[in-house]
């Protein structure tokens, strides 16, 4: 069966709808807090241009939604002359010079675009990227909701501008493309964890993110590619969609809660003591002996020491129907640090327990772009 026979039509890409998901469990883009009405001002906006496309640490809060679609490029297609034209309407959208947004104002939207390894892998095999992502249990996934040439993320404060956005950017690449899933889904309000940092709250009650790259030293050691030369200012995102069994977890007391968890529901500490910064004592145990984080908790299997890899910068959405979920979705500079800790955490992270995969796919985010050096330009022609 050809390519273009099992995927769905051009109208059912531009025309679908998003519903309105687990290393860590956590998934993004980023703003400062939104209020929950519509704002009275206009929110700044977010320069598109730079290293670094923006949607990854610019804004630094998440906005609270977040639009996925993940596609396939047709064979054939000139990727170079494609990528450019995404990131000049990405520029024009975010300007709120495009009468594609049909009279909204872009506020702090962002638009972040990956490519997936099929098409790394016809520049370079050996190129960040290039692999795809393996199978792990706890996964019902449907061929065309696994892996995927494109990668469009879009985040805004106004979730109106999500499909707006959406038909723009997918009606510029037209026939050129065809639509694998999509993904729609919002973020609560942030709670502060530390000093410049905070994550709000999932659909379990606990705070999501707490641990990742956080200063620009830990970024540029654990989330941006240095090289080679093409990909630099790039880095690699993980997307999983999951459904979370929350009846059974809701039926947990609050202290088994934490258990799977390995913090505090009320103050996301560790349940080794401490705040909700204090890296979590994994030897610490009760006088007779018990660890007081115990060994199937997902703070525990997650440990970036413990598994033995770098940070990653999670972020999370909650989704809705048929069940209940949430987005993940991670970025770092080296897709084995996702690898290496799902299959840590498979078959022993109790958190795991109550979910299921039902797509998953990775990409690299290409580097930044401006006028001079269109979107995807270090790698394609």
């Amino acid at each position: 069966m050809s390519r273009a026979e099992h995927r769905p039509s051009r109208r059912a890409f531009i025309g679908a709808g998003g519903a309105v998901a687990a290393t860590g469990l956590t998934a993004g883009c980023e703003s400062p807090p939104v209020r929950q009405d519509r704002p009275s001002s206009p929110t700044p906006g977010v320069s598109p241009t730079g290293r670094h496309q923006a949607g990854v640490t610019l804004p630094r809060t998440a906005q609270p939604n977040l639009l996925a679609v993940v596609a396939d490029v047709e064979d054939g297609v000139a990727v170079g002359p494609l990528l450019a034209e995404l990131g000049e309407a990405v520029r024009t959208l975010t300007a709120g010079t495009d009468p594609r947004l049909l009279g909204l104002a872009p506020g702090d939207l962002t638009v972040t675009i990956g490519v997936g390894p099929r098409l790394v892998r016809g520049v370079g095999p050996a190129l960040p990227g290039a692999a795809d992502l393996p199978q792990f249990s706890r996964e019902r996934i449907e061929p065309l909701s696994r892996g995927g040439d494109l990668l469009v993320q879009i985040c805004a404060g106004d979730p109106l501008l999500l499909p707006v956005v959406a038909a723009a950017l997918l009606g510029q690449a037209g026939d050129r493309v065809r639509e694998r899933w999509r993904q729609s889904g919002r973020r609560g309000p942030d709670v502060r964890v530390a000093e410049d940092v905070s994550a709000p709250r999932n659909l379990l009650g606990f705070v999501d993110g707490i641990v990742g790259p956080h200063t620009t030293a830990e970024q540029r050691r654990h989330l941006w590619l240095a090289g080679p030369a093409p990909v630099a200012g790039g880095t690699i995102a993980v997307l999983r969609r999951m459904e979370l069994d929350l009846p059974r977890f809701a039926a947990l007391s609050v202290a088994e809660q934490e258990a799977v968890l390995g913090r505090r529901r009320a103050t996301s500490a560790p349940l080794s003591g401490g705040t909700a910064s204090s890296d979590p004592d994994l030897g610490a145990k009760t006088p007779d002996g018990r660890y007081l984080i115990p060994a199937d908790a997902h703070v525990r299997r997650s440990h970036p020491g413990v598994v033995g890899v770098g940070l990653m910068l999670r972020r999370s959405y909650s989704t809705d129907g048929p069940a209940p979920g949430l987005l993940f979705i991670s970025f770092q500079n080296d897709l084995r640090t996702f690898t290496k800790t799902l299959a840590h955490m498979d078959g022993s992270d109790a958190l795991l327990d109550f979910t299921t995969t039902t797509a998953g796919a990775t990409f690299l985010i290409l580097p930044g772009f401006n006028q001079q050096r269109p979107l995807g330009a270090g790698l394609f022609r």
